[in-house]
């Protein structure tokens, strides 16, 4: 049940129709701890958050956090309680954030960080962090290639 007693910084279907094309929402046990995470391990920008609902913006992503009790009549409910980590087997990643510094941000929120910046194979240098509800974030810039570094 939803717990917000004041009206909504936006009616939901003028939020709906603003979103862009791809939209990730998360699910969380907090949405108080999950926006405390996203500004300060990844400097996104609050647009809003009370204890139901969540929307920010990261790195030009904007993404949305709904507590758990907000998806009440969902057929996940029963899932929601006992999952211990939320997102096993999906990565969101997102190009654009100096890796180097979200990892040191990331090492002062205890067990958030899963894997230290480096350079990949894949033309990224990323670092891999974890939100507080277990949801998993590959960070990176690209690298410059081989070729553009011999034309200099």
């Amino acid at each position: 049940m939803k717990t917000r007693i004041t009206k909504p910084w936006m009616p939901a279907a003028d939020y709906g129709q603003s979103l862009p094309v791809f939209t990730v929402n998360l699910l969380v046990r907090n949405v108080r701890i999950s926006v405390e995470f996203y500004k300060t391990v990844l400097g996104g920008n609050e647009r809003y958050h009370d204890d139901d609902f969540a929307a920010l913006h990261v790195a030009g992503l904007e993404f949305m956090l709904h507590a758990d009790h907000t998806y009440e009549n969902h057929p996940w409910v029963t899932h929601l309680g006992s999952a211990s980590q939320r997102g096993l087997g999906v990565e969101l990643r997102l190009l654009g954030l100096d890796p180097d510094k979200v990892e040191a941000l990331a090492k002062n929120n205890t067990g958030c960080l899963i894997a230290p910046a480096i350079d990949k194979p894949h033309g990224w240098r990323e670092t891999v962090i974890q939100d507080p509800d277990g949801y998993v974030w590959a960070v990176g810039v690209k690298m410059k290639s081989n070729a553009e570094t011999t034309l200099r």
